[in-house]
């Protein structure tokens, strides 16, 4: 049986507007390489090595659903790549700067993203202009 704060956050995920999946999923990827980098600290490597998988698994999820059609998606495709390879590297090599390094470039896209999601809001009047966090 699901409990309540599951049901709830399936809930919430599955109501998303698709610009607040984007940010769902650099927050979790955020959090996975907080997770990895903690165990790497710790020596629970299968810790690691799962947390920093899930990252990945978002990362290869960011690439796979860029519109190529728009010049954007050309300038975040090859820094996709990049964050992907360090934390690949970061979890082989258990070298906690490569997830650093990785987890400061995804910092600054979901910042971004946060930012346009409060530009697009005020653009288009719906009057919540908030941090995109709710």
């Amino acid at each position: 049986m699901v409990n309540a704060a599951e049901a709830y956050r399936r809930q919430q995920i599955l109501n998303a507007p698709p610009e607040q999946l984007t940010l769902m999923l650099y927050n979790g990827c955020l959090k996975f390489m907080d997770e990895g980098r903690k165990a790497v600290e710790e020596k629970k490597y299968e810790a690691a090595n799962t947390a920093l998988q899930k990252a990945q698994r978002i990362i290869s999820e960011f690439r796979l659903t860029l519109n190529m059609e728009y010049e954007i998606a050309h300038q975040l495709f090859p820094l996709y790549n990049y964050v992907y390879d360090r934390l690949v590297e970061g979890n082989i090599k258990s070298d906690v700067s490569k997830i650093d390094e990785a987890k400061e470039i995804i910092t600054e896209l979901r910042d971004a993203w946060v930012e346009a999601m409060k530009k697009a809001r005020s653009e288009r009047g719906d009057g919540r202009g908030g941090n995109g966090y709710a």
